[in-house]
């Protein structure tokens, strides 16, 4: 174990580890903050939230690399709790939102995610790449929702095209720094040396703040308390979850190396459950500054840790400088977050798939941008379950020869379940067959109750013509199926052969 742990602390790289985290812990800063205001919290609930949350799953999560912090898809449904109820209700509700997380990676349903197809993924980050991109604009506009002069609109502009050059152009210079940080320091510069005037993050709230105190949620300890929070807390977890294991699942495919889904879940719900007792909002894996740490060159935890802490510090220490970093640079990182968010071969094979998983990916896409990311999702997923359980349903096909001795003999082919039953029964022709009629299931499979209860039916119409059955090849799984309904719809022949 020491050796293994040597050597993974050999292959990191410390410097784009840190310098990967303090460009992350500066773009946590707005996004926690916008977040915050839709929630209808204080700025300092996100903050100490993306504080919490990054650093927690950061140490214990299942996925190195991987950020996570207040996400809007989590603040656009706290915002009517805490209207209805207010901020403790809402300190409460994360907690027990944290407490179910763990409960779901305890009893190892991170592998569910395995049923969310590739189209559906697709349509999951492109969807969310133009959630990030539409959601700058917001920084265009003042308190108000007017939007700015156009003096000011210009320089905004300028300094965002700034901002995305040098992310373009510095990798092919040099990578001793990366390109993320490198163009928030250019455009810092530019500000500074110019005395431009533009909006700077201190222009949407102030950070500073002093360290997060243990608090206990003051609401009733009663029923009806746990009554209010509990559906908020499901919800919360599942959307949660949700963007949080779809996340890993890109990490994987991008860093081409395996997260830990069950371990991620228990970490998420442990960063919330530390995060309702200590004033946060609450949160879930944050795609972009995912994006943002990979493409930095962060791999491990050490640039996750380095985020938080750096969060922290400038919650506790330098407000006064970061408050005066200009929006602009984080609006232009932003931009190029959504850029490579977007999963652009997606578009070259839209003509190449099947139409029902072109459909699925634009479907999920569409509801991403105009709802909610955890609709969309479950959208998607009972989409590809009804096409598959049609094409499957449709695939089951009987090959019928007669043998010496007069009887006859159906072959299976294709998976026998809920959907394909009705097409299992028109394969029959029980007035017309001999006496004796085998049925052969080795190129087959009886999956669920709606299969014995079709083989039951189709025994009974043999029955009643006083005509003999006999099941073969039937997979031991299969058996035990039948043999278990077998007492309730009293199959009436029964020899695996």
């Amino acid at each position: 174990m020491i050796p293994m742990l040597q050597k993974s602390l050999k292959d990191i790289n410390y410097k784009n580890e840190i310098l990967s985290g303090l460009t992350v812990a500066l773009a946590l800063v707005p996004e926690s903050v916008a977040f915050a205001i839709i929630a209808g919290v204080p700025p300092l609930v996100g903050l100490y939230a993306a504080f919490m949350v990054a650093l927690i799953t950061s140490i214990f999560g299942g996925r190195p690399g991987m950020i996570s912090g207040a996400t809007g898809a989590l603040a656009v449904v706290m915002v009517s709790l805490v209207a209805k109820h207010g901020i403790e209700y809402l300190f409460a509700t994360v907690v027990l939102m944290g407490i179910i997380q763990i409960l779901f990676g305890y009893f190892k349903l991170g592998k569910f995610i395995r049923l969310v197809s590739q189209p559906v993924i697709y349509g999951f980050v492109n969807g969310l790449a133009i959630v990030i991109f539409l959601a700058q604009f917001e920084q265009f506009k003042n308190k108000s929702g007017v939007w700015l002069p156009q003096d000011q609109l210009m320089v905004m502009s300028g300094l965002i095209g700034l901002t995305i050059a040098v992310i373009f152009l510095l990798p092919k210079l040099t990578k001793l720094i990366p390109a993320s940080l490198a163009s928030i320091l250019v455009v810092c510069g530019v500000v500074f040396a110019t005395g431009l005037d533009t909006r700077t993050v201190g222009d949407i709230a102030s950070i500073k703040g002093g360290f997060p105190l243990f608090h206990i949620p003051s609401i009733p300890f009663s029923y009806d308390s746990f009554m209010i929070i509990f559906p908020y807390a499901i919800i919360l977890a599942g959307i949660g979850l949700i963007e949080s294991l779809l996340t890993l699942t890109l990490i994987d495919d991008i860093t081409e190396t395996k997260g830990q889904s069950n371990r991620e879940c228990v970490a998420q719900g442990a960063a919330n459950i530390v995060t309702g007792f200590f004033g946060g909002m609450g949160g879930c894996a944050m795609i972009g500054q995912s994006l943002i740490n990979i493409t930095s060159g962060g791999r491990s935890r050490l640039s996750g840790i380095v985020a938080g802490l750096a969060l922290l510090m400038f919650i506790l220490f330098l407000s006064d400088y970061i408050e005066q970093v200009p929006i602009a640079a984080l609006i232009g990182l932003m931009f190029m977050v959504s850029y490579a968010t977007f999963e652009w071969t997606s578009l070259k094979i839209l003509r190449k798939i099947p139409l029902a998983d072109t459909l699925v990916m634009i479907i999920v896409t569409v509801t991403t941008v105009f709802f909610d990311l955890a609709i969309a999702v479950i959208i998607g997923v009972i989409i590809s379950a009804v096409v598959f359980a049609w094409q499957s349903a449709i695939k089951i096909k009987a090959l019928k020869t007669i043998d010496n001795d007069g009887s006859k003999h159906y072959q299976i082919f294709g998976p026998l379940f809920f959907a394909s039953t009705a097409v299992f029964h028109e394969l029959f022709t029980p007035a017309e067959d001999p006496d004796i009629v085998y049925i052969d299931f080795k190129e087959s499979k009886v999956v669920d109750h709606s299969s014995t209860e079709a083989i039951n039916r189709v025994t009974e119409r043999y029955s009643k013509l006083n005509k003999k059955i006999i099941l073969k090849n039937l997979s031991p799984d299969c058996n035990l199926l039948i043999k278990k309904a077998g007492s309730m719809m009293k199959i009436n022949i029964f020899e695996n052969k």
